[in-house]
Order: C-alpha cells, then structure tokens, then sequence
C-alpha cells in the first residue's frame, strides 16, 4: 500500500519530503505504533543512527519490563549471565 500525501500538504508543512516522512515516522513509533527496527527500515538508515536522532529530541526507546525479561530469559537460557 501506498499513500500519497497532496504537494499541497508538503508545502503547508514547510516540510521537504524526506523530512515529512521522517517527521511522521518519529511520531509513529512515539506513540509505539512502530518499532525502533521498523521505523529504522522505513527511513533506511541504521538503527543506532534512529536512536541518536530520537535521542537528541529526547525521545526515550520502548523498553518496557516485558521486554527486560524476554531478554533476561534469552541471556540465562543462553547461559550468559
């Protein structure tokens, strides 16, 4: 699927293309609708790249308690910790 945004709405923005996308891309994964590999994927860039862009907004990455323990449980089962 694609969505085509009207040039009407970039110029409105005062936004470049890239820059709307990126914009909504941001505001996506704030509201945990993707994920930081997704969202990265989207705008082809590394992740550690997206993160320090989030970073420097002070966005903090999804990490919830959930998550602390899948990667617990991954590290023991692993025996590396």
């Amino acid at each position: 699927m694609s969505l085509v945004i009207s040039d009407d709405i970039i110029r409105a923005s005062g936004l470049s293309e890239a820059d709307l996308l990126l914009e909504i891309i941001i505001l996506l994964f704030q509201q945990e609708k993707l994920s930081l590999g997704k969202a990265s994927e989207i705008l082809g860039m590394p992740q550690i790249r997206f993160q320090r862009l989030i970073a420097d907004r002070g966005i903090c990455v999804h990490y919830d308690v959930a998550d602390f323990q899948a990667d617990l449980q991954h590290l023991t089962s692993n025996k590396w910790c």
